[in-house]
């Protein structure tokens, strides 16, 4: 099957129906797959103390909207009071209840697994502290500024299964089901090949792990190559987010597997290099714009504190990069 066909087949039937933000799209913009977004206006946070709270900032886009948060609460006046927890969960409890006990005016969670983060979440809700997220699906939060993953994800695996050809076996990375975008992610993924009957998941799933995911990812890639050491045994390699990606693809360079292709999320630098390079196995990365998702959610904050209701989510545009279009999306992400 073409990719004209293959892109024009789901031009007409998207996988998932945006029903419950629908009635909300006369304030919105278009995005990857003409889903709704929310302009965040901007606001005051003088005299505001704001909780900033991550699981991590060892990746491009943690850090990215990590930064722009702290950079946002100073421009509008406030004070912000921000806390890395390093990749642990055991830090990352022990500094909710901190900032918790700290009484802040609100409170941005950015990611997290969901089973560790929502019980404190629901306490700061329950002390009176607006909780706001990112990359977060709590019903704790007031707000969720996020990406479209429904569309990232369905667009992402539309342009996998149009560069194989609508057919052959395709190994997944699925390590972080219980976060959020990536839970939305793989579900996509999930949907659309279903509809196309020549197009297998190899199981069992490869598990993406933090920290070391470049180390871990090139090691079980390379202990798959030698499960299926015929070219044209494995068709691509996806991932929900692009740091495995970028093992994954260092992995088939040093097998000398470049005909399998690569897919991921996020936009980090490294990756679209790859993207660009027209002899790496990387054809495709969605690039979310992470310093304008932190800036996004610090604007709500001040919106919410200055007595606005704020939409479920907040969406912020993301960019699909492949080989033919990787430095324009490069360029307004002012990579490169």
């Amino acid at each position: 099957m073409s990719e004209k066909s293959i892109l024009g087949r789901f031009a007409r039937r998207d996988i998932l129906k945006w029903s419950a933000v629908a009635g909300a799209a006369a304030a919105g913009t278009t995005l990857l797959s003409g889903t709704v977004a929310f302009a965040a206006e901007e606001g005051s946070l003088k005299g505001k103390r704001i909780g900033i709270s991550t699981a991590g900032t060892d990746h491009f886009f943690d850090l990215q909207a990590y930064n722009a948060q702290i950079e946002e609460v100073k421009r509008l006046g406030g004070e912000p009071i921000a806390v890395d927890a390093g990749r642990n969960d055991g830090k990352l409890v022990s500094q909710l209840q901190t900032l918790i006990a700290q009484k802040p005016d609100a409170i941005v969670q950015l990611l997290g697994t969901l089973t560790v983060i929502d019980p404190w979440l629901k306490r700061a809700r329950e002390a009176g502290i607006p909780v706001l997220t990112i990359d977060v699906g709590s019903t704790n939060s007031l707000n969720n500024s996020t990406s479209d993953n429904w569309g990232i994800g369905k667009d992402l695996a539309l342009q996998l299964v149009s560069d194989i050809g609508g057919e052959g076996n395709i190994v997944v990375f699925n390590g972080f089901y219980g976060v959020t975008p990536c839970a939305i992610r793989y579900d996509q993924l999930v949907n659309v090949v279903k509809y196309f009957p020549k197009v297998q998941i190899i199981q069992p799933e490869l598990r993406d792990v933090i920290p070391n995911t470049v180390q871990d990812a090139f090691a079980q890639v390379t202990a798959i190559l030698n499960k299926y050491p015929e070219k044209g045994s494995i068709k691509a390699i996806w991932s929900a987010w692009d740091i495995p990606q970028l093992g994954a693809t260092q992995a088939l360079v040093a097998a000398g597997r470049t005909e399998i292709k690569t897919y991921g999320v996020d936009g980090s630098p490294e990756v679209l290099q790859l993207v660009a390079d027209p002899n790496s196995p990387a054809a495709a990365d969605v690039a979310q714009q992470p310093a304008e998702l932190g800036r996004t959610a610090i604007r709500n904050v001040a919106r919410l504190l200055a007595g606005e209701t704020l939409p479920r989510e907040t969406y912020v545009p993301a960019l699909l990069a492949n080989k033919g279009n990787v430095g324009e999306v490069s360029k307004k992400l002012g990579i490169g």
